[in-house]
């Protein structure tokens, strides 16, 4: 019955009784009465009309549990229902935040209201900046000039305000992404920063004026906010940088203050403020040493307070931001080197501090520190690595280099042949290990020599191909046999891990040259038809287990390398590795997962470069590679499905004009456009959002040009006049049925929107991001892999600069290709 009284919100909410049934999920009774209470909650949030009773519930209950629930309530409906709302019931719910404004006022006005509803008053303060975020500042366009006004009448309201503008700024500038479409964005940025002059006095005003510690604290606070976004004038042209070094000594206030200064060291003008970064940071070092002596950041950390603790934490994030951004100008002069050594002994006994995290934090800064010690030096460790290479290519004569390359590989070559000489004797001698090893350490001193030499090593290779070639069909049929007769542990043990150590650095060095050997186009011709039965033929007749990825490497390799000429060899390529490789790797997600990325990688280099033999795949062919192709989209490793995305886009890009497109685009339009769709909206391939586009605007482009129906034609005769007007239709009801929270209309202008823009990319990736913004699928999600492009050139970037360093990337990061012995 009370369940029942609740449901029915056609009046006003019995809030006694709401209050009794939330104290019952929150309380000690039983866990049927905590389920019960739970099932009517669940169903009072769910429920569309439940924000119209949530003013009534904050003026009448009792419970502070009860209010957090019907402001939940409403933030949820601003968050992820705004949009679908009517025009009259955002009116209404704008109408309450003005009740809710009151409230704030009322319960901020008072020190002791203040103090006893401070987490009451701070989920007021989140649901005004969740309609800020909507209406301001086109709706509400005197909301900062009211909000600085109020905080003139007290200090608690001033507090409160600092927090409100601290929310804003952190929802506009740090959670934005994937909650907002970008011109909304770009809209409250604006306005806030030409606003900003107001908030800067009042700042100021409270900071060199007020003695409320608790105003003063949230003040620092809302700067720290701030400081990352402003114009850089409110910072080095204003008293707000002096003002901030004043507060470091004070106690009370050291760790905000430090935070503050740490966000102004992270910012990089070029040199337009060095001197003010000078300036600074000479002061902060000189006030640093009075209040943290150096060569006592140990104990003070080991025996100090939390307070303590945070401060050396926040030190040390100071310290490194400043090092990253400004450190040149500190090797300036004598002086300056002073300060800059005297700050790094204190990060050196930061680094020694018995805590991980901050750890890390100095450890990060080293690494940089030492990278770029590192490419000072690097240029004449780099001549020396390559001296031997350099002195036989320097070589213009093509007797004495050859004759030079001799000499360099008389040893290993004088091994192999003995090895070579005892296995034609007795083949036994092979499945020696001490021989193993030393072939393996052979083929390793070849490929080291080819890396350097390029074609210059073609005298060499010629020399030990076929042998080489034999003893890798001998190995991996060993490896065969040994893995059929032991089952897959037998694939763990030393003796196989040896001979398919070898089998690897055979293609490797294969790899190598080839990959190295420029203006020699001849060589494809001369050493892929060798390598099609020892290499291709013994890959598909392996068991699972013993099939090497590096073929399919090998052979993307040969393919990306000479194109064209090798169009003839693809239908070797295809009946040797396709269906074989396909059956590996499509049982499930996890198994052989390198092979699931080098054959798409071989898929990729057939598309691009040798397209015409899918022109000739017969259709159940093709329909096999499509298939592959859809199941590589939907892959949850990141790899495989960009891979997938990117031969796909390739395949698209020659269809096109390759005279077959209608009968290609009438096939397999509609279910790529599916499948696109699918794994751009599901979540859980957000990664590839910049080839989920491409791929679209691809689709969106091509439409206009192809010359037959995309629809069956027997079913609707004359219901379109054109493939537009069709797929138009057909993706609005694919995304209406996906998106049931948007209505027709959204929906409708959401596809109309990728037509008018398909001839711009930027645009249409935009176009898209809005929508999945207003998603509600996407937005209560973590969206940052939709603005990750710029971001993974950035990490590729630093990941390369690292790796140039030996022992700043840890071994397991690597490629192991290290060989039990």
């Amino acid at each position: 019955m009370a369940a029942e009284k609740l449901r029915d919100l056609s009046r006003p909410i019995d809030v006694p009784l709401l209050d009794a049934t939330v104290a019952a999920f929150y309380g000690t009774g039983s866990s049927d009465e905590r389920h019960a209470a739970d099932q009517i909650l669940r169903e009072l949030q769910n429920n569309p009309d439940m924000w119209l009773q949530v003013v009534h519930i904050l003026q009448n209950s009792q419970n502070l549990n009860t209010k957090f629930f019907a402001l939940q309530v409403l933030e949820n409906v601003i968050k992820y229902k705004w949009n679908a709302l009517p025009v009259e019931q955002r009116d209404g719910i704008k109408n309450y935040i003005s009740d809710i404004s009151d409230v704030i006022v009322q319960l901020s006005g008072n020190d002791v209201s203040f103090r006893q509803e401070k987490l009451y008053v701070n989920k007021l303060n989140i649901i005004l900046v969740q309609v800020l975020k909507r209406e301001w500042p086109a709706r509400w366009t005197t909301f900062i000039p009211d909000l600085i006004a109020a905080a003139t009448s007290s200090p608690t309201i001033c507090e409160n305000c600092m927090a409100i503008l601290k929310l804003l700024s952190e929802e506009i500038f740090d959670f934005s992404r994937g909650e907002m479409t970008q011109q909304k964005i770009k809209d409250l940025k604006g306005s806030l920063n030409s606003e900003f002059r107001l908030i800067h006095e009042l700042c100021l005003n409270v900071l060199s004026q007020s003695q409320q510690p608790e105003l003063v604290c949230a003040t620092l606070a809302t700067l720290h906010a701030f400081l990352s976004w402003i114009p850089i004038g409110f910072i080095f042209e204003s008293l707000l940088l002096e003002t901030l070094l004043k507060f470091f000594p004070i106690t009370a206030y050291r760790n905000l203050t430090l935070q503050c200064l740490t966000e102004v060291a992270a910012l990089h003008f070029d040199d337009f403020y060095d001197t003010q970064y000078v300036q600074m940071y000479t002061i902060f070092m000189s006030q640093l040493q009075a209040v943290l002596p150096s060569g006592t950041i140990s104990d003070r950390y080991g025996n100090g307070s939390n307070e303590e603790q945070a401060f050396i934490q926040n030190l040390a994030l100071f310290l490194t931001s400043f090092f990253k951004n400004h450190i040149r100008i500190l090797e300036s002069t004598p002086e300056n080197r002073a300060a800059l050594i005297l700050g790094l002994d204190y990060l050196i006994e930061i680094s020694f501090v018995e805590d991980t995290e901050m750890f890390k934090v100095c450890l990060d800064y080293w690494n940089l520190f030492v990278l770029e010690l590192f490419e000072t030096y690097n240029q004449v460790e780099q001549l020396l690595g390559l001296q031997v290479g350099q002195m036989i290519q320097a070589e213009s004569v093509n007797t004495k280099r050859e004759e030079y390359l001799q000499r360099l590989m008389s040893l290993p070559n004088q091994k192999w042949a003995e090895i070579i000489v005892e296995a034609g004797r007795n083949s036994d001698i092979l499945k020696n290990q001490d021989v193993i090893r030393s072939v393996l350490n052979i083929l390793q001193t070849n490929t080291s020599v080819a890396c350097s030499l390029g074609p210059y090593f073609f005298p060499q290779i010629s020399v030990i191909f076929l042998d080489m070639l034999t003893v890798y069909r001998m190995y991996s049929e060993l490896v065969s046999n040994t893995i059929c007769e032991g089952g897959p542990f037998a694939s763990k043990t030393s003796f196989v891990k040896l001979l398919r150590s070898v089998k690897r650095e055979t293609l490797k060095l294969i790899e190598t040259f080839l990959d190295k050997a420029e203006d020699l186009p001849h060589l494809g011709k001369q050493f892929v038809p060798p390598m099609m039965d020892p290499v291709l033929g013994d890959y598909a007749r392996n068991v699972p287990d013993a099939r090497e990825s590096e073929v399919l490497s090998l052979f993307a390799t040969i393919i990306n390398k000479y194109k064209g000429e090798m169009l003839e060899e693809v239908p070797h390529i295809f009946e040797a590795v396709f269906q074989c490789t396909l059956e590996m790797i499509t049982k499930n997600f996890e198994d052989y997962p390198e092979h699931r990325l080098k054959f798409f990688s071989l898929l990729c280099a057939i598309g691009t470069h040798c397209f015409q033999a899918f022109i000739h795949l017969s259709s159940q062919q093709l329909k096999l590679v499509m298939d592959s192709i859809s199941w590589a989209l939907r892959h949850t490793e990141r790899n495989i499905a960009e891979t997938g995305l990117s031969l796909l886009l390739e395949i698209l890009k020659n269809f096109e004009g390759s005279g077959f497109q209608n009968q290609f685009y009438k096939t397999y339009f509609l279910n790529i456009e599916q499948e696109i769709f699918a794994v751009l909206t599901d979540t859980f391939h957000k990664p590839g959002f910049k080839l989920h586009v491409s791929v679209l605007q691809h689709l969106f482009y091509v439409v206009d040009g192809l010359t037959e129906p995309l629809w069956d034609a027997t079913l609707f005769p004359s219901q379109y006049t054109n493939n537009a007007m069709f797929v138009r239709d057909y993706t609005i009801k694919l995304l209406s049925s996906s998106f049931p929270n948007m209505t027709p209309v959204e929906v409708a202008k959401f596809v109309d929107g990728l037509f008018s823009s398909k001839a711009d990319l930027p645009n249409f990736k935009n176009h898209i991001r809005d929508f999945l913004v207003q998603s509600k699928e996407f937005s209560a999600q973590d969206n940052k892999d939709l603005y990750a492009e710029e971001a993974a050139l950035q990490r590729e970037k630093e990941r390369q600069r690292m790796l140039s360093i030996p022992g700043l990337v840890a071994p397991n990061e690597l490629q192991d290709e290290m060989v039990d012995s």
